[in-house]
């Protein structure tokens, strides 16, 4: 069962009728509107630093029982490393997982030998300042001829996107709706 809204007791009153576990995920843009008995949060090992230095990450960080280190990997390993020893000095009581992302296609023939468009998650590319994300690693994990850059092409709202995030590489970030686009 999912539930959402913005009435945050009487989701989870709802929920404590209905389930026996409740897995609040705030996407590490949030903090849980209830008091976990198991605080778990992920910590992105392709972004040391972010875990400190982002709003709310950084309380996740400091609250957790236990901390996830993914996409270990794909990263370095000082990386690895800068991470738990921020979780020493911020969290100490934390339990520590490091942990591999690996990324993965249902269908890799699709990709194999074709031109390939990558869109990725906005948020990821944007203020999460990634140049790129798990998309364009299934384009080259699965031997795409080539990656189509975006960029000599945007206009209007995705042009201004570009100019404002510099560090984004050949990749399309998945921006939301705006009103003026959503008349018909």
């Amino acid at each position: 069962m999912v539930y959402a809204g913005i009435d945050y007791e009487a989701i989870l009153r709802l929920a404590e009728k209905e389930a026996d576990l409740i897995i609040w995920d705030g996407g590490n843009n949030d903090t849980p509107f209830f008091r976990p008995d198991l605080w778990i949060t992920i910590a992105d090992a392709l972004r040391p630093g972010h875990e400190i230095s982002y709003y709310p990450g950084e309380i996740n960080f400091r609250a957790a029982n236990i901390i996830v280190i993914n996409k270990a990997n794909s990263a370095k390993e000082e990386d690895i490393r800068s991470i738990e020893a921020n979780a020493a000095r911020l969290n100490p009581r934390a339990s520590m997982v490091v942990a591999g992302s690996e990324v993965t296609a249902q269908n890799p023939e699709v990709i194999r030998s074709k031109k390939v468009l990558v869109i990725e998650d906005g948020p990821t590319i944007t203020h999460g300042e990634m140049a790129y994300g798990a998309g364009e690693v299934a384009a080259k994990k699965y031997k795409a001829a080539e990656i189509i850059d975006p960029r000599p092409f945007a206009v209007g709202s995705i042009k201004d996107i570009f100019s404002k995030f510099k560090h984004i590489g050949k990749v399309l970030p998945a921006m939301g709706y705006y009103l003026n686009r959503l008349k018909s």
